[in-house]
């Protein structure tokens, strides 16, 4: 038997698959039926070991890969971002059209540790109690002690996940720049199958000498205090009047490059069914999420207002400022996985340019 092990001390056994090896980090859950590919892939868990409460995983296998990327479309990355998984019931005979190999194969190739006929239920609701926390995954043959627990958020996890240097897809006329903390590949393809020309770059790229027509800010892993350089970069294009589009970490960012703080929740937002109510509007759309912090919407300026609102728990999940073509919000419109609701709000992006 294996072991997650949380900092509170809480001990929850699984047998093991993937990966033999131990490993540390956040322990965070996502409550999605679906869509494990494109979660497991997603850079903004970069650091977590994974929770997913659906009980049954791996039963329709894992799709293929050519150079790194999905041939369908599946991946979100070109590698499994998170740092373990823990699961109720793995199957370990799979069943889909595309499928080409086992999830328990997929992990053991980046080197993944995961923990199956763990009690999901109890530890979710533990975690939904206590709050997100610290673990790690110890096999039999290691003591509880072997490794150290790991914080993921003190860190800049971004600078990890982000591409290394400028990748431009080339389109139309109409220049696009994502700023890429952690993009997922999907955002990319929504920008590109709409028709500019777009310029992936770093987290940390000098954005001073470009020619383009709006920016956007992508996903990524960890707390958006640790971009500094990504909000002054952002502040600078801000000066210069260009349309701004922030996605999930983007939103954090640019609430921060208008001055306004962010926080940490208590166990975050991690599935594909959360309900976001427009504000000033009878409208709610169900939504993809994945993050840990959130944005205080009492600290942004008179020239902001908040659009979207958690119509769960009452958390932003957007902002917008009166006048210019500024915007941002908390979920994904890009999806991937999940529904695609709110996927025109990149059409509303693109007709600022």
């Amino acid at each position: 038997m294996s072991s997650l092990v949380l900092e509170d001390g809480s001990v929850f056994m699984g047998q093991a698959f993937g990966a033999s090896k131990s490993i540390a980090g956040e322990v965070v859950f996502n409550t999605g039926m679906v869509g494990y590919p494109e979660t497991l892939t997603d850079p903004s868990y970069a650091g977590e070991v994974l929770v997913l409460t659906y009980p049954l995983v791996g039963n329709y296998g894992v799709p293929s890969m050519k150079n790194g990327v999905a041939l369908d479309g599946l991946f979100e990355s070109s590698k499994i971002q998170i740092q373990g998984l823990i699961v109720s019931d793995y199957a370990e005979f799979f069943s889909h059209w595309n499928a080409v190999r086992s999830l328990d194969d997929w992990l053991k190739e980046f080197e993944v540790p995961a923990l199956f006929g763990v009690d999901t239920r109890m530890l979710t609701k533990h975690l939904r109690t206590k709050g997100t926390m610290l673990g790690k995954i110890v096999g039999s043959e290691s003591g509880y002690e072997s490794i150290p627990f790991y914080d993921p958020n003190a860190e800049n996890l971004v600078a990890k996940v982000s591409v290394g240097s400028p990748i431009v897809y080339s389109g139309g006329p109409s220049k696009v720049v994502i700023i890429d903390c952690g993009c997922k590949e999907t955002i990319v393809r929504s920008v590109i199958q709409r028709g500019p020309t777009v310029m992936r770059v770093p987290w940390n790229y000098d954005l001073a000498n470009e020619d383009f027509d709006g920016l956007i800010i992508s996903n990524g892993p960890g707390d958006p205090k640790q971009c500094g350089e990504t909000v002054e970069i952002v502040k600078q294009v801000m000066k210069r009047g260009k349309p701004v589009f922030g996605i999930c970490l983007g939103n954090q960012i640019l609430a921060l490059a208008a001055g306004a703080d962010t926080y940490k929740l208590k166990y975050g937002h991690r599935s594909q069914n959360q309900p976001c109510r427009e504000v000033g509007t009878e409208r709610c759309y169900i939504t993809s999420q994945n993050h840990g912090y959130a944005v205080r919407p009492e600290t942004l300026g008179d020239d902001w207002k908040a659009w979207f609102i958690n119509a769960n728990d009452g958390t932003n999940e957007g902002i917008r400022h009166h006048s210019r073509p500024w915007m941002s919000v908390q979920f994904h419109p890009e999806a991937a996985p999940g529904p695609y609701d709110t996927g025109y709000l990149f059409d509303a992006f693109l007709d600022l340019l």
